[in-house]
C-alpha cells in the first residue's frame, strides 16, 4: 500500500507539529489539549471527586448561582456617607482594595491613598502625622469586600467619603463604592499630594451633594441596563466604560442642573472630563449581584476577586468568609506611558477585578476595540479574551450581548474547577500604577490572575464536600 497522496492532521497539544504541517500545504485542525491540573496529582485528584461523585451537588448550586448573576437587577438608590451606611465602618477605621492586609505588608501606592484618607477624615493634619498615627496602629484597617464594599485600583475609604448604594431588591443584597476620583494627582492612582487630599474633600464636599440631590429626582437606575448599552457602544465596562459614563450623564444631566448645589459648575467640570464616572457605579452592582449569589452553598463559582497590590485573593459562594490567597502578579499585557515601563509598575491592585466575575472587563472584551489596543490591535486577540474566559466560566450572561461575536452573551460565572483543569486563570482589564514615587497612573493592561490561589480554593472546596 502506498503513502497517501493528501494528508489532513489533527494536532492535538504539541503547536509546533500543526504550524509545520501548515507550512508544508496541509491542512491541520489544532486541538488545545493540556495535561488537567499542570499535572499536578492532589488537585488533579480533587478534580476527579469534584468533577465526578459530588458533580451533582456542586452542578445544582452553581446553577443557583450562574441564574442569581443573571437576573439580579442591581439598582443604583443613591449617594450617601460611607459611615452611615457601610456596616462596620466606624471612626478611626479605613477601608481598603484586596484582601485583609497590615500596614507594614501594604504596597506604597497603597500606603499613599490611606495617608490622604486619614488626612481627608482630618484625624490627621498631613501625610507625616497620618504616617506616625498608621505606624503607631492608632488607625484600624480592614478589607472594602468584606464590608459589602468595592474600591477600584489603590483607593482607601473612612466613614466620611460618600459611596454610591445600589442594591438587588430579589434578594436584599446591598452593596457599596467609593465614588470615582477622576485622572490626574489623585490616591486611588496612589498619590498623596496636598492636591490630592483636595480631590477627595471636593468630591465629599461638591461632588456627592450634587449627585445625591439628582439620583433622588431621578430615582433608582438599572446598573447592567446601562452597562448592556454600553458594551454595544465598545465598553468592556472596565477599562473602557466612556459610552457608559455618557449614557448615564445624558440621564443625569437636567437634575444635575436642577440640583441647586452652590458648586454646580466645578461639578459639571469634573463630570464632563471623568470617562471613568461609571466604572464604581459599575462595580458596585457587581457586588450586589456577587453578594446576593454568595449566599449559595457548595458552589465552586468564584464571589470575590481582589488584590491590593501585595497579594490577590478569591473567595467562592457559600464560602465567603475564607480568603485563597497568591502574590499580586505584574499586568502581563501592558501599553505604558513614554519613560515607564514594567520596572516602574506596582503589582495587580484593586477590587474592579470583581466585573470579570459577572460578565463584565475580560469577559466582554471581545467588542471593544478599546481592550484591543492592549492585546496587538486585532478585534481577534479581544475575542480571544473572552474565548479564553468562555472555557472557564459555568454560564452565559443573558443580557450582557456581544454584537460581534453575533449577539453571544457574556461568559459569566467563573468556576473554580475550570480553572484548575485548564491552567487557564480570569483575564482582567485594569490600569497600572507608579510602584513607588506616588507619580499616579503609569499605563494599562489586561492582567491575568495567579492559578494558585484558585488551587488553594478548589482543594478547600474537595474537603469541605469530602
Amino acid at each position: 500500500m502506498g503513502l497517501p497522496e493528501r494528508v489532513a492532521v489533527v494536532n492535538i497539544g504539541l503547536e509546533r507539529f500543526e504550524t509545520a504541517v501548515r507550512d508544508q500545504g496541509a491542512p491541520a485542525v489544532g486541538v488545545d489539549w493540556r495535561i488537567p491540573a499542570g499535572g499536578d496529582t492532589e488537585a488533579v485528584a480533587a478534580l476527579a471527586r469534584l468533577l465526578g461523585p459530588a458533580a451533582d451537588r456542586i452542578d445544582a448550586a452553581n446553577a443557583e448561582v450562574i441564574d442569581r448573576l443573571d437576573r439580579g437587577v442591581p439598582m443604583l438608590l443613591g449617594v450617601e456617607t460611607a459611615g452611615a451606611v457601610i456596616e462596620g465602618l466606624e471612626s478611626g477605621t479605613i477601608l481598603h482594595c484586596g484582601p485583609p492586609i497590615g500596614w507594614p505588608e501594604m504596597c506604597d501606592p497603597l500606603r499613599r491613598s490611606v495617608r490622604a484618607a486619614v488626612v481627608a477624615e482630618e484625624w490627621a493634619p498631613d501625610r507625616d502625622a497620618a504616617d506616625r498615627m498608621l505606624n503607631a496602629g492608632e488607625i484600624r484597617l480592614g478589607a472594602a469586600n468584606e464590608h459589602s464594599t468595592v474600591v477600584p485600583m489603590a483607593s482607601a475609604i473612612g466613614p466620611c467619603a460618600p459611596v454610591y448604594v445600589v442594591s438587588v431588591d430579589a434578594g436584599g443584597a446591598t452593596a457599596y463604592s467609593s465614588l470615582n476620583q477622576g485622572s490626574g494627582a489623585v490616591p486611588w492612582f496612589g498619590v498623596d499630594s496636598d492636591e490630592a487630599i483636595e480631590r477627595l474633600r471636593f468630591l465629599r464636599d461638591a461632588l456627592a451633594p450634587t449627585l445625591a440631590r439628582a439620583l433622588d429626582r431621578v430615582g433608582p437606575i438599572d446598573v447592567f441596563s446601562l452597562a448592556a448599552q454600553g458594551i454595544t457602544m465598545g465598553d468592556d465596562v472596565h477599562m473602557r466604560v466612556q459610552a457608559t459614563t455618557n449614557l448615564l450623564l445624558r440621564d443625569l444631566l437636567p437634575h444635575l442642573v436642577r440640583a441647586g448645589t452652590d458648586r454646580i459648575g466645578e461639578v459639571a467640570d469634573f463630570l464632563s472630563t471623568n470617562h471613568l464616572m461609571f466604572l464604581n457605579i459599575a462595580m458596585a452592582g457587581a457586588r450586589s449581584l456577587t453578594e446576593w449569589a454568595g449566599q449559595v452553598p457548595e458552589s465552586s463559582i468564584v464571589t470575590s476577586m481582589a488584590r491590593n497590590g501585595t497579594t490577590y485573593g478569591i473567595r467562592l459562594a457559600g464560602d465567603s468568609g475564607t480568603w485563597h490567597i497568591a502574590a499580586s502578579p505584574p499586568v502581563q499585557n501592558a501599553l505604558y506611558y513614554p519613560s515607564q515601563g514594567p520596572d516602574t509598575s506596582a503589582p495587580d491592585i484593586g477590587d474592579s477585578a470583581v466585573l470579570e466575575l459577572v460578565g463584565l472587563g475580560g469577559a466582554a472584551a471581545a467588542n471593544s476595540p478599546a481592550v484591543a489596543g492592549f492585546l496587538g490591535g486585532r478585534m481577534a486577540d479581544a475575542a480571544a479574551v473572552t474565548a479564553a474566559m468562555s472555557r472557564i466560566c459555568a454560564g452565559t450572561s443573558t443580557r450582557l450581548r456581544l454584537p460581534v461575536l453575533d449577539n453571544a452573551g457574556t461568559p459569566l460565572g467563573v468556576d473554580v474547577r475550570r480553572v484548575v483543569e485548564s491552567s487557564t486563570t480570569p483575564a482582567v482589564n485594569t490600569g497600572i500604577v507608579h510602584v513607588s514615587d506616588g507619580s499616579g497612573q503609569v499605563g494599562a493592561g489586561v492582567a491575568h490572575a495567579p492559578i494558585e490561589c484558585f488551587r488553594q480554593a478548589l482543594l478547600d472546596l474537595d474537603r469541605r464536600l469530602a
